[in-house]
C-alpha cells in the first residue's frame, strides 16, 4: 500500500484564494527543475498542515481555491531545502499484520499517510527497517570514531581490559591538568575593561545563548551612538532608552539601553534568547546584546526611514507626512505581528512596551517592531493576568497599548491630555476635535470619514475591553485588515508593494482562521 507522504510541500500558482498559503514553508529553498537556482515560493502549503489536505486526498483538492497549477517538493522534517518530486510512504495492511511482522527491538506504528496501514519502527538506539523479514533492528554505536552496528558494538573481553587500563592512566592526568588551569585562571590579573567576577559568570553561562548572533562591546556601541548622545535618542520611558547608531561597517542599528538591576539580568537574557529565535517580516531583528560595566543593552536592526513617532509628529512645514492609507496599513501590520506573538508562539509573548517610537519604518513604510519591555515579570502571556498596572488607574496590556497607538495614529499626537478625554470626544461624536489636522477630516469623502470613525471606535474598544480579555489582538487584526483589504479591492491607493504585503504574508492566513482553530490562551 502506498500514499503521498506528509513530508511534501506543495507549490501553488494563480490561486484565487490566498488563505491556504502557509507562512511556515515560505523560507524553504526550492531548487529549479535543473536542481540549481530556485528560491522560496510565493504561495506554498505543507501537507503536514492537515487543515485543507488530508491523508488519502489528491492534489485536486487545491482546485477548490481556484489554483491553476501545483508543483511538489520533498522536504525532510527540520530541513530548510527541498528536492523536486513527490515522496511516497508505503505500509502493510493492518489486517495482514501479526506479532511476527516486526523484528525484535521494533514497535508497530500507524502509517501517517496510508489509511489503515502499519509500519515497524526501531526503538531508540537501533537502526534498520524494523521488519522481521527485512534488515530488522541493529544496535547502533560509535566505535573508533566511526558508526558501527550489530555485534561490532559489543566490547570484547580483552578490549574491555585495555579500556580500563587506559582510563586509569588518562583520568589522573586530566585531573592534574584541570587543577593547573583553574589555578592559572584564579591568579590571572584583571585587565582594564574586563567584566567583574559576577559579570564574567553571566557571560560564560548565559550570554552566548541569548546573544547567539553577536556580543557587542560597550566601547563599540558608544562609538556607534556618539556616546549615547541626546540627539541620537529615539525613545525614553520607564523601561530604558533607545538610541539610533551606525556601526563601523555602516550598518544602522538601534540600541535599547535597559534599566536593568542585577537580579533582573537572568530573566532579561532568557527573554532576549526567546525573541532572537522569532522570525517575522514585521519584527526588527535582534543583532546581539552587550552586558558590560553594569550596562544591559539590546541591539536591533534599524531601518533607514525612522520611526512612526517621527513621521506622525513632524512640524507643519515638513512635506513628508503620512496619508490616511499609510497609517491604516501601518496599524494593520502592527496588530498582525502582535497577534502572531500572542497566538502562534507557545508560550505566547507580549510586547509590554508598544509605542510609536518602537515602530521602525523601512523605505516602503513597512513596519519593524522593536523595543520590547524585557524588564517585566509578565513577559509571557500566560503569567498571572498578563497585565501591568500603571497610568490611569487601570491595568494595561498589548491590546490596551494598541488602542493608545490607534488614537495617536488618527490624532497625529501623543500629547493627548489622556485616553479618557479622547474617549469622551469620540463618544460625543466630536471626531474632528481629535483628528490630525493634516488629514483634513471635514474635507474627506464620506467613506473615508467613516473609516476614521471606525478606527476611533476600535481604539475605544481596545481601551475598554482589551484588558479583561473580551477583545483580543486577533479581533483587532480582523477589523484592520478587512478595512485595508477593502480599500485594496476598491482600487484606492493600490500599489505593488501593498498587494505583495497582503498576498504573501501570514496576515490573511491568520484572520481567515476560525477562533476555534486558534491556540488562544
Amino acid at each position: 500500500m502506498f500514499g503521498v507522504s506528509v513530508d511534501n510541500v506543495i507549490g501553488l500558482y494563480d490561486c484565487e484564494d490566498s488563505s491556504l498559503c502557509k507562512a511556515d514553508c515560505e523560507t524553504i529553498d526550492m531548487p529549479g527543475c535543473d536542481g540549481k537556482g530556485g528560491g522560496s515560493l510565493a504561495c506554498c502549503y505543507p501537507l503536514s498542515d492537515h487543515t485543507i489536505w488530508h491523508a488519502g486526498d489528491g492534489f485536486s483538492v487545491f482546485s477548490q481555491f481556484g489554483c491553476r497549477g501545483v508543483s511538489s517538493w520533498a522536504v525532510l522534517r527540520g530541513s530548510t531545502w527541498g528536492k523536486r518530486g513527490v515522496k511516497l510512504e508505503w505500509a502493510l495492511p493492518r489486517n495482514s499484520s501479526s506479532t511476527h511482522v516486526c523484528a525484535t527491538n521494533a514497535n508497530m506504528a500507524n502509517a501517517t499517510a496510508v489509511e489503515g496501514g502499519v509500519r515497524c519502527v526501531c526503538q531508540n538506539g537501533y537502526v534498520g527497517d524494523g521488519f522481521a523479514n527485512g534488515t530488522g533492528c541493529l544496535q547502533a554505536c560509535i566505535k573508533d570514531g566511526k558508526e558501527a552496528y550489530g555485534s561490532d558494538c559489543y566490547i570484547k573481553r580483552h578490549d574491555q581490559r585495555k579500556f580500563v587500563m587506559i582510563a586509569g592512566i588518562i583520568g589522573p592526568v586530566l585531573i592534574v591538568a584541570s587543577l593547573v588551569v583553574l589555578f592559572y585562571l584564579l591568579k590571572r590579573p584583571t585587565k582594564p575593561g574586563m567584566f567583574d567576577t559576577e559579570q564574567a559568570y553571566y557571560q560564560n553561562i548565559t550570554i552566548p545563548k541569548a546573544c547567539k548572533t553577536r556580543l557587542f562591546s560597550l566601547h563599540e556601541l558608544e562609538e556607534a551612538t556618539k556616546g549615547f548622545e541626546e540627539g541620537q535618542k529615539l525613545m525614553h520611558d520607564n523601561n530604558g532608552t533607545i538610541f539610533a547608531g551606525v556601526l563601523g561597517d555602516g550598518s544602522h542599528i538601534a540600541v535599547h539601553k535597559l534599566k536593568c538591576e542585577k537580579n533582573d539580568l537572568i530573566q532579561v537574557l532568557s527573554q532576549i534568547e526567546v525573541l532572537s529565535s522569532v522570525v517575522h517580516r514585521n519584527m526588527a531583528r535582534i543583532l546581539g546584546c552587550c552586558i558590560e560595566s553594569g550596562n544591559t543593552l539590546v541591539v536591533y536592526e534599524y531601518t533607514s526611514n525612522g520611526t512612526l513617532e517621527e513621521h506622525l509628529h513632524q512640524s507643519k512645514g515638513q512635506q513628508l507626512r503620512l496619508d490616511w492609507y499609510s497609517r491604516l496599513t501601518i496599524a494593520a501590520q502592527t496588530a498582525s505581528v502582535l497577534a502572531f506573538l500572542h497566538y502562534e508562539k507557545n508560550p505566547p509573548i507580549l510586547h509590554h512596551n508598544l509605542k510609536s517610537a518602537c515602530i521602525f519604518l523601512d523605505d516602503d513604510y513597512s513596519v519593524k517592531i522593536a523595543g520590547f519591555g524585557l524588564i517585566n515579570s509578565n513577559f509571557y502571556y500566560g503569567s498571572n493576568l498578563q497585565k501591568n498596572c500603571e497610568g490611569f488607574g487601570i491595568c494595561k496590556n498589548d491590546v490596551y497599548d494598541m488602542g493608545v497607538l490607534l488614537l495617536e495614529i488618527i490624532s497625529g499626537s501623543n500629547q493627548l491630555d489622556s485616553p479618557t478625554l479622547a474617549l469622551q470626544h469620540i463618544r460625543a461624536g466630536k471626531f474632528e476635535e481629535i483628528m490630525d489636522p493634516f488629514l483634513c477630516y471635514d474635507e474627506q469623502p464620506h467613506y473615508r470619514q467613516e473609516q476614521m470613525q471606525i478606527i476611533a471606535d476600535l481604539a475605544t474598544r481596545c481601551l475598554l475591553f482589551g484588558v479583561d480579555g473580551r477583545l483580543g489582538m486577533i479581533d483587532v487584526v480582523r477589523e484592520l485588515v478587512h478595512m485595508t483589504k477593502e480599500s485594496l479591492d476598491g482600487g484606492i491607493m493600490k500599489g505593488p508593494a501593498l498587494e505583495e504585503t497582503f498576498s504573501n504574508s501570514s496576515l490573511l492566513q491568520m484572520i481567515s482562521m476560525s477562533p476555534d482553530s486558534m491556540n488562544v490562551p
